[in-house]
Formats: structure tokens, sequence, C-alpha cells
């Protein structure tokens, strides 16, 4: 069963992810609404996925936290975002804009899943969807 955390401020989003997940065979290991909340939980429970939403609670930005992530056995990263053509996201794997579908966020998870194993992403894609390459100066941003 594979462990994701939770970093999203809305608390009605954060407990739709987790009843969505909960019910797909996903284990919540915590939802977290801060940076170092979620840096905390990171470190405490050693998740395999991240959800992260870009503007978190405290002021902090999902960047930030995925930032801190060890590189080594690093989780899988899914931002989830309202402004995706707006932010550079980096140190993640995928974004999914807001609002989503319950399925769109199962599959972008499946999705994540498959690049932290192998290294490449399958379609289908769903809709909101959009993986994260690597720029010139090496930070990973969200491809249009």
């Amino acid at each position: 069963m594979l462990k994701v955390l939770i970093v999203e401020d809305d608390l009605m989003l954060a407990d739709f992810a987790e009843e969505i997940l909960v019910e797909r065979g996903y284990e919540v290991s915590g939802i977290a609404r801060t940076v170092a909340d979620a840096v905390a939980l990171v470190r405490r429970c050693r998740p395999d996925l991240v959800i992260l939403d870009q503007r978190l609670a405290d002021g902090g930005l999902g960047t930030e936290v995925a930032a801190q992530l060890p590189s080594s056995g690093r989780p899988g990263i899914l931002y989830v975002t309202a402004n995706m053509s707006q932010v550079g996201l980096t140190h993640g794997d995928a974004c999914l804009a807001k609002p989503y579908r319950s399925a769109d966020l199962v599959r972008g998870l499946e999705i994540v899943v498959e690049i932290v194993a192998t290294g490449k992403a399958q379609p289908p894609f769903p809709g909101g969807f959009q993986l994260l390459q690597p720029s010139a100066d090496s930070h990973e941003v969200c491809r249009e």
C-alpha cells in the first residue's frame, strides 16, 4: 500500500483528497497545511507520494516543501494548483490543475508512481495534467 502525504491549506480539499485516496487503497500518512508541518511529516512518515498545493496556510509555497525533501529516496510529487501558468514548479514530477475530478487525481498519482519507478510517463493523461520537464538551469518547470 502506497503512503501519500497531502499538503493542502484548504481542509475541505484535503479531506476530499483523503477520502478519494483511502477508497482507492492508498494510505494517507497525514495532512499538512504549512511548510514546517509538511517537512516534519515527510521526515517522520516517509511517504511514497506527496500531493503538494502551491500556496500554503503560512504564506509558504509548495516549492519550499519540495526543495527540503531528501534527494535520495525522494517521494513522488504531484503539485495541485489553480495557478499553474503563473508558477515555476520545482523538484517535482507532475502538476494537476484545480479544480480536479477524483479520477484525475488518482490517475495523476498513478502517473507519478510510473515516473518514480521508470523515469517515464505513459498516457492517457487526465485533463489539466502536465508533466514537469527539466529546464536549461536544471530547475523543473510545468510544461504548458
